[in-house]
Order: C-alpha cells, then sequence, then structure tokens
C-alpha cells in the first residue's frame, strides 16, 4: 500500500510537470497555482480510497468528486453550500464558463491573460489528466499508457502556438514522465526479489542498479536529442540555423525568406527594409472588380510592447470554408459592397500570408493549409508560402460617413478587444498630455479618433522623410512626435499609440497602396507600394482605416470620407469613394531629392535598435556551415597525414655514418665509424612497424596481433604481394628490423625503413579498389579505430571513476546508516 502511495504522488507530481508547456500559452502563473490545487485533491482522494481497499470503479469516482470539489472552490458562482460543496446553479455557472472560454479563445492571442473561463477550462483539462494518469499508472499499472494523456496535455500549446513551444517546458514534461516510469520500475522490482548487478554482487535497495543507471543515460540522452536536434536542423521553426541566420532577406517583402506566421518577422524592420531598396521588384498583381479600391493588405501588428507594435500568432479557421460576411449584420448608415479580386503573388514575395482586401467572405483555388483569422482578417499559413501563387476571392468594402461613425458607443471597460487592444507598455507622460490637449471637448470616439488624425498634419510640422532625426528622449515615441519627421511605419504606429492612449482599441496595418502601375482594373504592385496605416475598431462597425502619413508623399494613397486628406488644399467633399494622391514619388518609398538620396532609415516605433535596414543574406551562414563541416570530415585524414610524416621522418634518418679523424674523408685515411644508438633504431624501427600496421588497417588487411613481426609479413607477402619483388622486400626488411628491435640486443642499423614503408603503401594502393583507396585518404579507418578505442577506454574510466564515488558517498547515505543501526 506504501509503494501504491508513492506511486500517486508521483503520478501528480508528473502530471503537474508534464502540464509545463502551458507556460508558452499564459502570462502569469495562476493556472499551475489552481492546477496544483486540483491535482493534489485528486491525489489525496485517490491515496485515501486506496487506503480503506475501495474497487478501481470507486477509486475513480472520488476523484471525479474531488476535482468537482476543487473547481468549485477555485471557481464559485455564489450559489455553493458550504462554499465547496456544488449546486444545480454552480454547475450551470461551469457550463458559462466552458462557452466563455470558447470565446476568448477567439479574442485572445498567445499569451492570453487571466481570464476566469481560461483559467477553468485548463484547470479542468489538467485536474482529468491527472485522473487518467491515476488510473493508468496506479489502478491499471500500465504508467506506459499515462503518456498518453500526457501527451494531450503539450499538444494543446503546440496546436495554439504558431511559433516552437521553448524546449525548457518539454524537457520538464519529459523528465516527469521518465520519473513516473522508473518509480514504477523500481517498485516492481522490488516485489520480485533483491537486485544483483551483472558481476553476482547483492544491491542494496537505496543503491541504484546498472542497468537502471544505464536506462537514465539512454534517456537523458534521448531527450537531450529530441530537443537539440529540431534546433539545429534548417527549415524548422526556432532552428539554431534559422535564429543565426534569420532576417527580412531582400526582394520579398516577408521580413524573411520563408518564413511562417507574421508573429515570426519584423513587419516594420521588413516594410523600412523593402522602402529602402535600390531595385524595384514586382510582387504582386491583383485584378478587382472594384473601381477605386482600397489597400491591399496581408498583416497587422497589435500587440504594443516597449520596443513598440509587434505582430501576435494568427489562428483561426480554413479559408476555403465559409468566412464571416459583415452584410449578415445590419447597420445603419453601413454601406457595404460585395466585390471580386484576383491576386496572383510573383517569385519575389516569399511569406506564409497572403494579400487580400478586407473583410473576405469566400476563396477559390486556396486548399485547407490556409487559415483565415477573423480578428486579425489575415490569411496566413503554417506550412506553405505565397510565392508564384494566384487566387480568387469575393470580399466586400464598407464605407462610412464621419455622423455614421459618431454613433459608435465606447466599448465597456471590460470587453476582450478593449481591453488587449488598449494595452500601451506604460504612462508616457508627453503622450497623455498630448491625448487629453486633443481630445478635450470630445464627446464621441470618432471625433476623439479624427482629432489625433488631424494632428499628424503639415500645419502642425509634420513632413514626410525616409531620413529620420534622432532625439534625446530614449523613446522613439517622443522623439517622432517632437522631430515630426517619419514615414508611413512611423506615422501609423504613433497614430495607433495616441488612440490607444484615449482608451480606443487601435492597430497597426500592412499592405500595399494601389501605385501608379494600373492596366485597366489590374494592377502590379512593388516593393515600392508596400505601405502601413492605423486601423481602430468602433463598436458596431468593427475595424476602421486610417492612414495618417501625408498623401502627397504616397503614390496611390487613399483617402475617404472620414479620413479625407489633412494637407489637402481645399477641403474635399464627403464622399465614400476614394481619391488618388497627386503623381508624386513611386509609392511610400518617399519624396526625391535629398531626403530620399541618403537612405538613412530609422528604426522609428518598431525597434529599440539599430536601424532596420535590408538583413544580411542567409546564405554566408550555409557557406559557413559547410565549409565548418568540410574542415570537421578533413581532420581524420590531416591527423593520419601528421602522424605518417612524424613516424616517416624518424625512419628516414641514416644509422651510419663515415668519416676521417679530422672529418674530412680521404684516400688512405684510416676511417673511424660512428654508429647510431641503439635506443634511437629500436624506436624507429617501431616507428616504422605502427606505420605499416596503420597502413594495413586503412587497405582493409586483416592484422593479428598475436602474430610476431616476421610471421606478419610473411603473411603480407604471401596474400597481397606475390608477385611484386619491390614490395616482397620492403615487407620483409620493416619486419626484420621489428623483430630486432623487440627481441634482439642489438636493432638492425643501416637500413633506410622510409622508402620500404613507400614501396608497401604504394603496391597496397595499387592492389585496393578506388572506394578503399577513397577511405584512406578521406576517412582513415586506423584513425577512426584508434578514436573509438580511446573514446571507449576514457568511458569505462569515467564509470570506474563515478563508481568509486558514488560508492564512497552511499557510505554516508541516511537510509543506510539508519538501516544499518536498524539490523545492530
Amino acid at each position: 500500500m506504501i509503494a501504491s502511495r508513492n506511486i500517486g504522488a508521483v503520478a501528480a507530481a508528473a502530471t503537474l510537470l508534464a502540464a509545463a508547456p502551458l507556460s508558452a500559452i499564459f502570462q502569469s502563473w495562476t493556472w499551475l497555482i489552481q492546477s496544483a490545487i486540483a491535482v493534489a485533491a485528486v491525489a489525496g482522494v485517490a491515496a485515501l480510497t486506496r487506503l480503506v481497499r475501495a474497487p478501481l470503479w470507486g477509486q475513480v469516482l472520488g476523484m471525479l468528486a474531488a476535482l468537482a470539489l476543487a473547481l468549485t472552490w477555485l471557481f464559485p458562482s455564489g450559489a455553493e453550500l458550504l462554499t465547496f460543496l456544488p449546486t444545480p446553479g454552480t454547475f450551470a455557472h461551469f457550463a458559462d464558463l466552458l462557452s466563455g472560454s470558447m470565446q476568448d479563445m477567439r479574442s485572445y492571442g498567445v499569451e492570453v491573460p487571466d481570464t476566469d473561463p481560461l483559467l477553468f477550462i485548463t484547470v479542468l483539462g489538467v485536474g482529468g489528466v491527472a485522473v487518467l494518469v491515476d488510473v493508468l499508472a496506479v489502478g491499471l499499472r500500465r504508467p506506459a499508457l499515462a503518456g498518453l494523456p500526457m501527451l494531450a496535455i503539450y499538444s494543446v500549446p503546440v496546436a495554439v502556438y504558431v511559433d516552437s513551444v521553448p524546449p525548457v517546458p518539454f524537457v520538464v514534461g519529459a523528465a516527469g514522465y521518465l520519473w513516473l516510469l522508473v518509480t514504477d520500475n523500481v517498485d516492481r522490482v522490488r516485489r520480485f526479489g533483491r537486485r544483483f548487478t551483472g558481476e553476482g554482487r547483492d544491491v542494496d535497495v537505496w543503491e541504484a542498479s546498472p542497468l537502471a543507471s544505464a536506462g537514465r543515460r539512454l534517456a537523458v540522452v534521448g531527450v537531450a536529442l529530441a530537443v537539440a536536434l529540431p534546433l539545429a536542423v534548417p527549415g524548422m521553426t526556432g532552428g539554431l540555423l534559422d535564429t543565426l541566420g534569420g532576417g527580412t532577406g531582400s526582394g520579398n517583402g516577408s521580413g524573411r525568406s520563408g518564413s511562417g506566421s507574421s508573429g515570426r518577422i519584423d513587419l516594420f524592420a521588413s516594410l523600412a527594409g523593402q522602402l529602402n531598396q535600390s531595385e524595384v521588384a514586382d510582387l504582386v498583381k491583383v485584378t478587382t472588380s472594384e473601381p477605386s479600391p482600397f489597400y491591399l493588405r496581408y498583416a497587422v501588428a497589435d500587440e504594443l510592447r516597449p520596443n513598440g507594435f509587434v505582430a501576435r500568432n494568427p489562428n483561426g479557421q480554413p479559408a476555403n470554408r465559409n468566412l464571416p460576411d459583415p452584410r449578415e449584420r445590419a447597420t445603419p448608415g453601413v454601406q457595404r459592397t460585395p466585390y471580386r479580386a484576383t491576386v496572383e503573388v510573383t517569385k519575389s514575395l516569399n511569406m506564409s500570408l497572403l494579400p487580400v482586401y478586407a473583410e473576405p467572405v469566400r476563396t477559390d483555388d486556396l486548399n485547407g493549409n490556409w487559415l483565415y483569422d477573423a480578428s486579425q482578417q489575415v490569411v496566413f499559413s503554417n506550412r506553405e508560402n505565397s510565392r508564384g501563387r494566384k487566387y480568387s476571392f469575393d470580399y466586400v468594402r464598407s464605407t462610412y460617413t464621419p455622423g455614421t461613425l459618431r454613433t459608435a458607443q465606447p466599448l465597456p471597460a471590460e470587453h476582450p478587444i478593449r481591453r488587449q487592444l488598449t494595452a500601451t507598455p506604460g504612462p508616457v507622460p508627453e503622450v497623455e498630455t498630448l491625448v487629453k490637449e486633443l481630445v478635450q471637448g470630445k464627446r464621441t470616439d470618432y471625433d476623439r479618433v479624427f482629432a489625433i488624425y488631424q494632428h499628424f498634419s503639415a500645419d502642425n510640422g509634420f513632413s514626410y522623410r525616409l531620413s529620420t532625426v534622432s532625439g534625446s528622449s530614449g523613446q522613439d515615441i517622443v522623439n517622432f512626435l517632437t522631430n515630426k519627421v517619419g514615414y508611413c511605419q512611423q506615422y501609423a504606429a504613433a497614430m495607433a499609440w495616441l488612440v490607444r492612449a484615449a482608451g480606443i482599441p487601435a492597430r497597426v496595418a500592412f499592405g500595399f497602396t494601389n501605385g501608379s502601375n494600373q492596366d485597366g482594373n489590374t494592377y502590379t504592385l512593388t516593393n515600392r507600394n508596400l505601405h502601413a496605416w492605423t486601423e481602430v475598431y468602433f463598436d458596431g462597425f468593427g475595424w476602421v482605416p486610417f492612414d495618417a502619413t501625408p498623401a502627397g508623399s504616397v503614390t496611390g494613397s487613399t483617402r475617404s470620407a472620414w479620413a479625407p486628406d489633412n494637407d489637402a488644399p481645399e477641403p474635399s467633399s464627403p464622399s465614400t469613394g476614394a481619391t488618388g494622391a497627386p503623381e508624386g514619388p513611386d509609392a511610400s518609398a518617399g519624396p526625391v531629392g535629398p531626403d530620399n538620396a541618403d537612405r538613412d532609415t530609422d528604426s522609428g516605433l518598431s525597434l529599440s535598435g539599430e536601424t532596420p535596414a535590408e538583413q544580411p543574406p542567409v546564405w554566408p551562414w550555409w557557406t559557413a556551415g559547410l565549409l565548418a563541416l568540410l574542415a570537421l570530415l578533413a581532420v581524420p585524414a590531416l591527423r593520419r597525414l601528421t602522424l605518417r610524416r612524424q613516424r616517416g621522418s624518424r625512419a628516414a634518418g641514416g644509422t651510419v655514418v663515415a668519416a676521417t679523424p679530422d672529418g674530412v674523408p680521404g684516400a688512405g685515411a684510416p676511417v673511424m665509424v660512428v654508429e647510431a644508438d641503439a635506443n634511437r633504431a629500436r624506436a624507429d624501427a617501431h616507428a616504422a612497424w605502427a606505420e605499416l600496421l596503420d597502413t594495413l588497417v586503412d587497405f582493409r588487411v586483416p592484422i593479428d596481433r598475436t602474430e610476431t613481426p616476421r610471421a606478419t609479413a610473411d603473411r603480407l607477402v604471401r596474400e597481397s604481394f606475390a608477385d611484386d619483388t619491390a614490395a616482397v622486400g620492403a615487407a620483409r626488411l620493416l619486419g626484420r628490423a621489428e623483430e630486432r628491435a623487440r627481441y634482439a640486443r642489438d636493432p638492425l642499423t643501416g637500413e633506410r625503413l622510409l622508402p620500404a614503408l613507400r614501396a608497401v603503401r604504394g603496391a597496397l594502393a595499387t592492389r585496393a579498389d578506388r572506394r578503399t583507396r577513397l577511405l584512406a585518404a578521406v576517412l582513415p579507418p586506423s584513425v577512426l579505430l584508434r578514436w573509438r578505442v580511446s573514446l571507449a577506454d576514457t568511458s569505462g574510466r569515467t564509470v570506474a571513476l563515478t563508481g568509486r564515488i558514488r560508492g564512497r558517498l552511499l557510505r554516508w547515505n541516511p537510509r543506510r546508516l539508519l538501516a544499518d543501526r536498524a539490523a545492530r
């Protein structure tokens, strides 16, 4: 029974560890505290039911009851009995929380706040998994199957988190699962009897067996490989090569070649890099039935951080199904007109987002891998990219009048959109003061937004220029509002920030202006047509666009009745149609002249770092990786070459020197013979013999370590050099030299061993096939064999040292000391 309680506690702890990846979804750790309470209640009741020897079905009912009590206490409805006893009203409250969780899933993006519906469904899921794990691991004694419900927890963040889930939570969850397996295995072994090592030595209950130690090592290696391999494989999300080589690239407009969703790229840096390219590249060709279309959009950035706006990871339903139709909700004063468009993306645009007009209602030529996020109004994919894709879609163009937008009521303070899309990194005194001045006396949301929109006009000193002026405030938003110089991304982000400071939801949208390259109702859009603008949310109307960038500096700029041109020389008549901007420079790349020539792009409101200019290409990293791989493969060959030269330098020396007493040879003069040192002669023979053996290994000639040198040489002559006189003499010379060096008092002297080595190597190379010669040169088997032997010896010494240290530590193990004391 004690063992069952131990396994039950480990099963509860493993469930909580398996839930670690949920930390990638929530902003805080409230979910973990509440889940721990629910799991503790389930584990406690399970232990009590097993203590009274209840059947398995009784244990399951008890655990479910404990989970219900925990949920009642954590998420009360006010109708409970004695605070934690549920009533029918409690379960009705739970149903409301479940339906509310569905709404919050559609409203929030990763990371989500601590809302009661989301916390309830999380605690309910973790508690339910705790029940299943306990039943499988303790009740049925099948702990391996408990990994399935644990995997269900891990699949939640994997499904909703478009980027890769961080590896640390995965390691934590895997450790919990392995802990459960080890605990069950130890319990089974203890039930069976005493344990023994492979040497027949008895193993105490507190001492790990060698087999268990090997299993732990294999488990650690497996988890490490599961985490490390995806980081190193190119093309996988979050891969190490992607991290090192990631960038906007050139000519694709995505910010990163082959990138995933909009949340994986810096949209502002991508926009700036494209506008500052010297070459013009066609990106999109769009044909639409709308006479004067608005901007073709592909992404939004709706999360405001200290370093600026960033894009959340989108999520949604397949785009080839029926999409939300705004015409289904009748709004007085709003004109919604259906149109159809066909988009053809060139091979220069490579991203996982598809350009579409706002409010698409049906798509053609797209498979189920393309999804539509209704809240962001973007089409994206986690598996495919837009390069060379052609598709058609129906969309609705909504137009408004200022009087109609004035009827929009402010969103309630608890509305999810207002809570999420009015958040700012913190109070900025300059921004707060400016917003108060602009919205003072304005009674409707539209009037407040329009006052902020009018602030970005030439009358207030704002101008368009790609080369921005740095400031001394330390904050990009304050610098821009003070210097009043920037381009589309500064205008869009600054207006969105100010609108949020006024308590109205706002975000930044990215897409293309209509440009000036038009052929009938077909527009060819280039990288110079990339643009950013602001979208503001009005209750009952949805997202309404406002483009605060000076229209005269953006070719193809579109203005409307609710957001007219601030710098127009004469007031424009209120019409719902769009008016093109005066002819000027190509797209939003900026005016022609010195301002555009210096190309000094500022990071504006998107980055806190340096200029987000065109990022370096990825190919240098691939080249560096290839060179590193080639260098790694060349290490064995270099090591073999070094050994051969070291041994050859010894075998090349002569062993006999003849000279006259005065050092000058002459006819008839007495000759003094100086013999070489015997120790050096033996070392030379050993070096030559070692080189011969490595050569035989390289050319796959069998070696018998029990043979004498003469027997090895005779066998080599008999099997390989029967018809080569030079090789025969060389092999016999090397064998005789090694034999004399091993067994004779005087080693062999006066023979040059290096030519003999060369003769043997040449004869073996002539006899071997091409593959053997290539491996002998590139990956010498002798070097690889020596490394394997050295690695095995090092591993053996390490294991032996670890065992000795472990044995000494176990002498002072408290459990062993207590057991010895009890035995006495």
